[in-house]
């Protein structure tokens, strides 16, 4: 980590985006051919050595800050954009999901005692953890409704006991951590574990659209998980608000770092369309092409202008949870337009595995799914109009 505590906001946040972005460029990049990546992610050991060469260069977990604390999220937007450069770079810098949801949740929510023993290993990049909230679809268990949770947790003398499935887990192959929510009596309550675990079982790791998370995304059966009250998260029956907590920032660093990959998309599209000619011309001359680049330059552009009023939002102290569901929506939206030009400009080319522009456009696909799909978000922004109307004709 660089210590600029003392450094203006404004600025402390364009000088690490800045070495931040040199990075990526100069030492990340290069790994994206490395062969340690398959369809359920990048291995361990590719992880952990690029995180070696930024901790090296002081620019591991760069969104927090020496004394514990974090960047404002303005000043994140800027790091994490830099960071998406590469699809690689998150996890080089250690600013991936679900890492960097949970650091933040952890920070904000745990005990002194409990950050010590689970988010300094995660600051450090010794481990990675995982986040179990969604549930199979099959069992009809919580997934865009949290409310239909249906693992439980039981009280047995100074511990809890905890049974149920969870369903697209990111990374819980090989996490070191985890954070396990389930339904007590108290109502939804997360609880903090140390992994591997014998009675949190891998039941497979799904084959998914997306293949940029290391560990994949799995379904796991909890089966008589014992833990000590010690490691309940905050208060028990608060997990939905804490949830909130997590999501709310979660949603708009997602769309941080994808933007920072597509606008690699757009100047690798772009590098294309200027040395490529067909008939008689380069082929950003011809309009059909230039107009999409050019259509990708007003979506990055109202991504990030859509990003930075979010990340005021919640730097003024606003929970933000409509404002980072417009985001999440637009900008997901945005992004998948930029990505699914770049590979249309780009040809048979752009379907290839020679360039990034496949894997961005894979990527951003099941962007649109995380923390919950388009649809959802609509859905609650429309409730919320519904709601302020009524309100408005009820005075």
């Amino acid at each position: 980590m660089n210590d600029f505590s003392t450094t203006p906001n404004l600025d402390r946040g364009r000088r690490l985006a800045e070495l931040v972005e040199i990075f990526v460029r100069e030492h990340v990049v290069p790994f994206e051919r490395d062969p340690r990546q398959g369809p359920h992610g990048p291995s361990d050991d590719l992880v952990q050595q690029m995180r070696d060469m930024a901790r090296a260069e002081r620019l591991l977990t760069p969104n927090v800050l020496p004394d514990g604390s974090h960047l404002t999220h303005g000043e994140t937007a800027l790091v994490l954009r830099a960071a998406g450069l590469s699809p690689l770079g998150p996890l080089a810098l250690n600013v991936a999901a679900p890492d960097e949801g949970n650091m933040y949740l952890l920070g904000r929510v745990a005990s002194p005692a409990q950050k010590d023993r689970f988010l300094t290993p995660l600051i450090e990049g010794r481990v990675r953890s995982a986040f179990f909230m969604t549930e199979p679809a099959e069992d009809n268990g919580a997934g865009s409704d949290p409310s239909m949770m249906l693992t439980t947790a039981r009280r047995d003398g100074d511990f809890w006991v905890i049974d149920g499935r969870k369903a697209f887990i990111t990374g819980a192959d090989g996490a070191g951590m985890g954070i396990v929510m389930a339904r007590s009596e108290q109502g939804a309550t997360m609880f903090l574990v140390a992994l591997p675990d014998p009675a949190i079982r891998i039941e497979r790791v799904l084959d998914t659209l997306d293949d940029s998370m290391p560990g994949g995304h799995a379904i796991v059966r909890i089966d008589g998980l014992r833990v000590p009250e010690s490691q309940i998260l905050g208060a028990s029956g608060e997990g939905f608000k804490y949830a909130q907590i997590r999501l709310a920032p979660a949603r708009l660093t997602h769309c941080m770092r994808w933007l920072g990959a597509c606008i690699r998309a757009q100047e690798i599209a772009t590098a294309y369309a200027v040395k490529r000619r067909a008939f008689g011309q380069l082929l950003i001359e011809h309009e059909g092409v230039g107009f999409m680049l050019a259509e990708n330059q007003i979506d990055l552009k109202q991504a990030e202008l859509m990003i930075d009023w979010c990340a005021g939002v919640l730097d003024s102290g606003a929970k933000g949870i409509g404002e980072s569901s417009m985001t999440k929506v637009a900008v997901s939206e945005a992004l998948f337009r930029v990505a699914d030009r770049c590979v249309q400009v780009m040809g048979g080319t752009g379907l290839t595995g020679d360039t990034i522009v496949e894997k961005v456009f894979r990527e951003i696909r099941a962007f649109r799914v995380y923390d919950g799909p388009t649809e959802v978000h609509k859905w609650s922004l429309a409730n919320r109009i519904r709601n302020n109307a009524l309100d408005r004709m009820a005075r």
